[in-house]
This record gives C-alpha cells, structure tokens and sequence, in this order.
C-alpha cells in the first residue's frame, strides 16, 4: 500500500530584504525537508508553489 504526504513550506516577503531573500531561505528549509523525509523511506514525487499576498506557499509531495 503506498502513503502519501504533503509538507507546506511558507515564506514572507520583507519590506527591506534583498530581491531573492525568499530564494536564499527557502533552499535550506527545502532542503532539510528533503533529507528528512530521505532518510525515513519517502521520495519526492512532485512539487508545486503559490503566492498570495506577501506569503509563497511551496508543497512537496511525498509517497513511500
């Protein structure tokens, strides 16, 4: 039987950060997720991401 999950990643926009402050932090968040998840069994199967407002909303998939 293979179990899905979903992790939801969200980052603000700040008034006065550089253009890709958003970028810079979402690589390491993203990428600790992804070892994680790794290391329990559960490989990324597809990823997405929104806005809204001053938030980026970014979803990774998982199935094991």
């Amino acid at each position: 039987m293979t179990h899905y999950k979903v992790e939801t990643l969200v980052y603000y926009s700040k008034l006065f950060a550089g253009r890709n402050h958003i970028l810079e932090a979402s690589k390491k968040g993203i990428q600790d997720k992804l070892n994680k998840y790794s290391a329990d069994g559960w490989k990324l199967t597809s990823t997405d991401a929104t806005h809204f407002g001053a938030a980026m909303y970014i979803y990774l998939y998982f199935e094991k």
